[in-house]
């Protein structure tokens, strides 16, 4: 699969039994040996699931809990939203089953606001960008990584008794945390100084990256 060009549209899809629960369009940042490094302001698209969407307009946590049964059923619908608020950034490394994403205030220069480790399974690179699996926990740290925390292990718990997070996914997830609290405690990867991601800025005047046509039905495995 080729490279990705710095400003390129990138894609990724969160895929669950051969169908789309999400898609979300980045720019390309830089795309290299170590990660994929995509990046978005508010604007970008996104596809999401109605009950997500729903959530985010209302604070309604009913509605948030019910997206877990339809997607261990197969049963959602998708709708259209705009990427709000913060810039971000994802840091993608192959064959790892996390990704580390920064998030942005934009109301305040672009200051970092958090970091978060999202645990998912490893990306599938397409033409589009990548497909992955959001595995429902996250990790998430303050900007100078002085202190950090779990989230969602109860949506995680209860995913698993779902099935949808499968025993195989849960061990590899069990080897994921253990890397990702070293690299925090290491200072390294995108958390490293040297790094620059506190001083990252994106381009205000860029158009917002839009989904492609063919995003809910392209190489879907």
């Amino acid at each position: 699969m080729r490279r990705f060009r710095p400003g390129e549209t990138a894609v990724r899809r969160d895929v669950f039994r051969h169908k789309v629960w999400s898609a979300h369009a980045f720019h390309v940042v830089e795309d290299g040996p170590e990660a994929l490094v995509v990046g978005c302001r508010p604007g970008a698209e996104v596809l999401a699931p109605t009950t997500w969407i729903e959530w985010l307009r209302t604070g309604d946590r009913d509605v948030r809990v019910q997206a877990l049964p339809n997607l261990a059923r197969g049963d959602w619908r998708l709708g259209r939203w705009s990427w709000r608020d913060t810039a971000h950034r994802q840091w993608v490394p192959p064959g790892a089953w996390f990704s580390v994403n920064a998030f942005y205030d934009v109301s305040d220069g672009d200051r970092l606001a958090h970091w978060y480790v999202n645990f998912q399974r490893p990306l599938h690179r397409t033409r589009l960008g990548f497909d992955t699996f959001d595995l429902l926990l996250d990790l998430v740290a303050a900007p100078d990584l002085s202190r950090w925390e779990w989230k969602d292990e109860d949506e995680y718990a209860h995913g698993r008794r779902l099935g949808v997070v499968s025993d195989a996914d849960h061990r590899a997830v069990e080897g994921a945390r253990e890397q990702a609290v070293a690299m925090i405690g290491e200072r390294d990867g995108p958390f490293a100084a040297e790094a620059n991601w506190r001083d990252w800025h994106t381009e205000p005047g860029r158009p917002a990256p839009a989904l492609p046509e063919d995003v809910l039905t392209f190489g879907l495995r």
